[in-house]
């Protein structure tokens, strides 16, 4: 039987939920915006998606990762 209370968190952070639902948010516009053919939003949810990336690695690097000094395990 697997004892979940040593596991790592598996991405269960500030950091991680932001970052994947700033993705998801980015996707799903971006997937919207090229169905209805507008191409400077399509390349504006590419932004958004980039934007979310860096956004967790800086929440990240602020210690709100897994593990990290401000994260719900302190």
């Amino acid at each position: 039987m697997i004892d979940h209370s040593i596991e790592p968190g598996h991405g269960d952070s500030v950091a991680s939920w932001t970052t994947v639902i700033i993705i998801m948010v980015a996707v799903t516009a971006g997937t919207l915006f090229f169905y209805l053919n507008v191409p400077v939003l399509v390349y504006a949810s590419a932004a958004l998606l980039v934007v979310g990336l860096v956004i967790g690695w800086i929440l990240k690097r602020a210690g709100y990762g897994v593990g990290g000094s401000k994260g719900a395990g302190h």
